[in-house]
C-alpha cells in the first residue's frame, strides 16, 4: 500500500524542528515531499553527533521520506523555480515569518497566481492579527511566553524549559491537522486556501486547557491552575531500588491502592473523598503514596499494581526506552542502512492501519540537494536549464561525502 497521503505533494520551505516535524508526517503517510534549502542547508544537520557534518542525527529523525533541493529563493530564478514547483503542488509550506515569504515573491497571492487550489501554510511564532506579529519565535520562547517555565517554578522553585522540543512537536502536529483538514475541505469544494498556524495561539490552547481554572467563568469562580498537575508532590515516587510513575484518578483505584498498600483508613479520610476534594488535597495524598512506595522495590509494586488494574509503569532512563520490551516487541525500532551515514536506528511510525499502511521508509533522510536535479526535470526543466542554473550557483547538487 502507498500510504494515505499518496499523491499529495509538498513544497516544504521550513527548517529547525517544527516544520520537518509536520512535514515528516506527511512524508511517512506516503506524501511526496520537496524539502527546499539554501546553499547551507537546514541548520539542524548541523546538530550532531554525525557521521558527517550535514548529516547530524535529529536531522536523520525528522527528515526521512522527503527530498532535498537547493535554490536560492533570494534570486528571480531560484523564486522563479520555487513557483513552478508549487504549481503542481498540492501544499506549500513554510516557517518563515510572513513578511519574509512576502520579501521573497512568495507570499500566498503570488503562489495562488500559478496555483489557485493550493494549500498555503504557514507555521509561525504569532498570529499576523495581533501585535507580536513580526516576532521571532523558537521553542523556549513560546514555552516561556505562555507559561511553563512559571508553572516549573511552582513545582519545583526553579522555573525551567520542557527538556524536549515541546511546542515544535506539538504545533508541529497541530500544523499537520490543519493541512490535513484544508485537502479534505477542497476535495469536498474544490477550494484552495491560505492557513496561519501560530505557534503562540496553539501552545496558549493547551496550556489554558490544563489551568484556566477558575477564571474560566465570568465572574470568576477561583484562580487559574490546576492543583494536582501542579503539586511538588506530582512527581515519579522513590521505591527501595528506583522510581515508579503512577496516577489514580477514581475513587475505586484509590481504594484498592489504599488497601493493596495496607493503609485502610484512608479509605474514610474525607479529604480523599471524590475527585474534586483529592484533586485540591493532592500534595497530603502524595506524601501518603511516598511513604507507601518507599518500603519495597519497583518490580515489587508494579507486579501488584499490574494484579489490581492500578495505572504505575516504571520510571526509565533514555537507554532504558532504546531497550524497552514493548517498543521492540512492535517493531518500534529498525535497523536500517543509509546510503551514506551507514546503519541508523530509526523509530517506525508509530500508528498502524489495516489500509492505506503508512510508507515507513520509502526514502532515508537526504543530503543537501541530492534531489534537486530529479526535481526540477519533473518541473518541466531541461537539462541544459538545471546546469545553467548551477553554474550561476542558484541551484545546488549534492556534494558526496569525502
Amino acid at each position: 500500500m502507498a500510504g494515505p497521503f499518496h499523491g499529495v505533494r509538498i513544497i516544504d520551505i521550513s527548517t529547525v524542528l517544527m516544520g520537518p516535524f509536520a512535514t515528516q508526517l506527511f512524508g511517512d503517510m506516503g506524501a511526496d515531499v520537496i524539502k527546499v534549502e539554501t546553499k547551507e542547508g537546514d541548520v539542524v544537520r548541523q546538530i550532531g553527533p554525525g557521521s558527517h557534518p550535514d548529516m547530524g542525527f535529529m536531522y536523520l529523525t525528522l527528515n526521512r521520506n522527503k527530498r532535498s533541493i537547493v535554490l536560492d529563493l533570494k534570486s528571480a530564478q531560484g523564486k522563479a523555480a520555487v513557483l513552478k514547483l508549487a504549481a503542481s503542488a498540492d501544499v506549500l509550506f513554510y516557517n518563515l515569518r510572513p513578511q519574509t515569504m512576502a520579501r521573497l515573491g512568495l507570499s500566498y497571492e503570488e503562489v495562488r497566481s500559478v496555483n489557485p487550489q493550493i494549500i498555503y501554510c504557514g507555521a509561525y511564532g504569532f498570529s499576523q492579527k495581533g501585535p507580536y506579529a513580526d516576532k521571532p519565535a523558537y521553542d523556549d520562547l513560546i514555552q516561556g511566553s505562555v507559561g511553563i517555565p512559571h508553572l516549573t517554578e511552582q513545582m519545583t522553585g526553579t522555573p525551567s524549559y520542557a527538556p524536549f522540543a515541546l511546542a515544535d512537536h506539538l504545533c508541529g502536529m497541530y500544523a499537520a491537522f490543519c493541512i490535513s483538514a484544508a485537502l479534505f475541505h477542497r476535495k469536498v469544494t474544490g477550494e484552495g486556501q491560505s492557513v496561519e498556524v501560530p505557534m503562540f495561539e496553539t501552545m496558549a490552547q493547551a496550556l489554558l486547557t490544563h489551568h484556566q481554572g477558575g477564571k474560566s467563568f465570568v465572574p470568576p469562580l477561583g484562580e487559574v491552575g490546576y492543583a494536582r498537575q501542579l503539586s511538588p508532590k506530582r512527581r515519579p515516587f522513590p521505591t527501595m531500588d528506583g522510581h515508579i510513575c503512577m496516577i489514580l484518578l477514581t475513587d475505586a483505584q484509590w481504594q484498592r491502592f489504599f488497601g493493596a498498600v495496607g493503609r485502610p483508613e484512608f479509605m474514610e479520610d474525607k479529604r480523599f473523598w471524590g475527585i474534586n476534594n483529592r484533586t485540591a488535597n493532592t500534595s497530603a495524598l502524595y506524601e501518603i503514596v511516598e511513604a507507601c512506595l518507599i518500603m519495597h522495590t519497583s518490580a515489587h509494586w508494579i507486579e501488584l499494581f499490574d494484579e489490581l488494574d492500578i495505572p504505575a509503569m516504571p520510571m526509565q532512563t533514555l537507554d532504558q526506552l532504546l531497550e524497552d520490551p514493548h517498543l521492540l516487541a512492535t517493531g518500534f525500532f529498525q535497523q536500517i542502512e543509509h546510503p551514506t551515514e551507514g546503519s541508523l536506528t530509526s523509530m517506525s511510525v508509530a500508528s498502524h492501519w489495516t489500509a492505506s499502511v503508512p510508507e515507513e521508509r520509502r526514502k532515508p533522510a537526504p543530503r543537501l540537494g541530492e534531489d534537486t536535479v530529479n526535481v526540477l526535470l519533473e518541473a518541466g526543466y531541461t537539462a541544459s536549464e538545471i546546469q545553467n542554473l548551477i553554474n550561476l550557483d542558484i541551484a545546488r547538487t549534492r556534494n558526496d561525502p569525502s
